[in-house]
């Protein structure tokens, strides 16, 4: 082994395959090897040491889910990749995938251009999803061209007709061309026909604010589009991510699918699996407005059951970074107000105290969903998502023990409030390395240079 020039020494090392004692050298921005406790390193080093005595060292996560300066009807979320990145490396994750979604008029692989030019000013590294929403003559080379820049999924809406919405033929034509590049179509389920139904009466019965944003978009849009847009899949043989899947039954419906043997991804979110509808009987309902919207506490139970049966393949933040100005101006009417919640900075932490140290979630688990998983279905793995010999020596030392109270205060989003305010936390990341840097040390942000980089994905991998 050549010379190294970090270790990471005395902690517990993880990986989604395994778990086990060992330190962790470190060489150029990558993992030089994983060796037995105390290893002496090579000749010629001098490495700076890192401690991780009774602490966790895991790969950085990689969030899957993540729309940076997103706008949507009138409203753009507030973060732009600086701030973004800055928040999901206090929180653990060392990846982002935010989404090239067009502006009208704008075809996808302009969108991707534009946005992969934004990327250069994040603290950590990034991959981006495409976006088509409407087919015409253009489409396929475009999305050959976007492969070719390193962009192999795509986003599509089967909602907010008008806006970002895709058509089944767009929807069947965009998998065709997708199969034909070795990347997927990532997907946004919930039937639009449904939930316009559903707003209407709720229009007519005077319920459209905040506090009845669950009966505005009900889980049989989600079951029902979920359906439709499998049975495309599986008739074109083409693979399929769900985003965001906030029921059971989503997630069973995919899952039957795999045991039917096709290539088809549930992805859940945060919120969804630990935060309930009764958020909208509170004092502040606008705040926790997104899509799909939280759903029962049964629903919240039956989803992160799934956790453990392992029918979820990922876990993402779906992070949108409104303010509570921008969730209220239209607080009385869920057609017209911004839809998302901010979650880049506590995706790791609410779904380690909640299911790992709250219910015996394994840790390799917890490693596969926030990590491996997401790295793989985008193309970037072993890259991103592990620590083995090659990989970019994102590292995160995390403290299994530590207690803490999410407060907005504390947090480093481009907003003034969090949905997970007042909760009690058990573990979180005590240092944060990003390509061997030292980038958050016991907590505080000691190098604060812009070294992220745009991160081309490859062929997706086929996990059924």
């Amino acid at each position: 082994m050549s010379a190294v020039d970090l270790v990471v020494r005395g902690g517990t090392v993880v990986n989604a395959d395994w778990r086990g004692d060992a330190d962790v050298f470190v060489a150029e921005g990558r993992i030089a090897g994983l060796v037995t406790p105390g290893t002496p390193v090579p000749d010629g080093s001098r490495p700076e040491e890192v401690d991780a005595t009774g602490l966790l060292v895991m790969p950085g996560g990689v969030d899957p889910h993540c729309h940076v300066g997103f706008t949507s009807g009138e409203f753009t979320s507030l973060d732009d990749y600086a701030r973004c990145t800055t928040a999901a490396v206090f929180g653990g994750t060392t990846t982002i995938v935010d989404f090239a979604i067009p502006r009208p008029g704008q075809g996808p692989l302009e969108a991707v251009r534009e946005r992969r030019a934004a990327a250069v000013e994040g603290l950590c590294d990034s991959a981006l999803h495409g976006c088509v929403v409407e087919w015409d003559e253009t489409t396929a080379d475009q999305l050959h061209e976007m492969a070719a820049l390193g962009v192999n999924t795509v986003k599509m809406f089967t909602t907010y007709r008008g806006e970002t919405m895709a058509d089944e033929y767009t929807v069947l034509k965009t998998m065709k061309a997708m199969r034909s590049t070795g990347g997927m179509v990532v997907i946004h389920c919930e039937a639009d026909h449904i939930i316009g139904e559903a707003q209407q009466v709720c229009g007519a019965r005077g319920e459209t604010g905040a506090e009845h944003m669950a009966a505005n978009r009900p889980e049989l849009a989600e079951t029902a589009s979920v359906a439709e847009v499998l049975a495309i899949a599986e008739a074109v043989g083409a693979p399929v991510y769900f985003v965001h899947q906030s029921t059971a039954e989503a997630v069973e419906l995919v899952a039957a699918a795999r045991r039917r043997g096709q290539s088809a991804y549930s992805e859940a979110v945060a919120h969804h699996l630990v935060l309930d509808e009764g958020a909208y009987t509170g004092e502040h309902p606008e705040r926790f407005v997104c899509c799909p919207p939280l759903r029962s506490r049964e629903a919240v139970d039956g989803l992160g059951r799934h956790l453990f049966t392992g029918e979820i393949t990922t876990v993402g933040s779906d992070h949108c970074c409104y303010d509570t100005a921008q969730k209220e101006e239209h607080r009385h009417d869920v057609r017209a107000m911004p839809n998302g919640l901010p979650g880049v900075e506590t995706r790791l932490p609410v779904v380690y105290s909640s299911y790992v140290a709250g219910r015996g979630l394994p840790v390799t688990r917890f490693v596969e969903l926030v990590a491996a998983n997401p790295a793989r279905l985008n193309g970037i793995y072993p890259r991103k998502g592990a620590l083995s010999p090659g990989s970019d020596a994102d590292i995160v030392l995390w403290d299994p023990a530590a207690r803490w109270t999410v407060r907005s205060r504390d947090l480093h989003m481009a907003t003034d409030y969090t949905p997970y305010e007042g909760m009690e936390m058990t573990g979180r990341p005590r240092t944060v390395l990003v390509g061997g840097r030292v980038v958050v040390r016991d907590g505080e942000l000691v190098d604060a240079r812009p070294g992220g980089r745009t991160i081309a994905s490859g062929l997706v991998e086929n996990l059924c």
